[in-house]
């Protein structure tokens, strides 16, 4: 499933980028995968700025709604494809099974493998 959003948020800024109002965010939700994607483009200018990709178990589709339990893994992706692993101090932290663990990382490198071979929501993304 895929969404588009506006931020309507004020700013925050997360260190190695900022959130703006206006920012656009295409969510990508998957049923099949332990990850979502948001491309997120400027709102200013519609440029990339990159994609933010949240470690999770599948999402659950339903009507109008979509749930999903957050992994505390998170990657961010710039606009050149370079990647950054965030929160794995909060990851090691939490209360997970080995197996939810094990199915995280599994998340993480298909990510990255996604990221290389310019798949999915990173496949030369449009200013749209």
């Amino acid at each position: 499933m895929v969404i588009d959003a506006t931020w309507e948020r004020q700013d925050h800024d997360l260190g190695y980028t900022v959130f703006a109002q206006g920012d656009r965010f295409i969510e990508f939700y998957y049923s099949d995968q332990w990850f979502n994607i948001f491309r997120i483009h400027r709102g200013t200018d519609g440029s990339l700025k990159g994609w933010y990709c949240n470690i999770t178990r599948p999402a659950l589709l339903a009507d109008a709604t979509i749930t999903y339990d957050d992994l505390y893994l998170d990657i961010w992706v710039d606009a050149t494809y370079q990647t950054t692993l965030l929160d794995e101090d909060e990851f090691m932290a939490a209360t997970l099974d080995e197996a939810t663990r094990a199915q995280a990382r599994v998340a993480v490198e298909t990510i990255l493998c996604w990221v290389a071979e310019r798949r999915g929501p990173f496949a030369n993304p449009p200013r749209d």
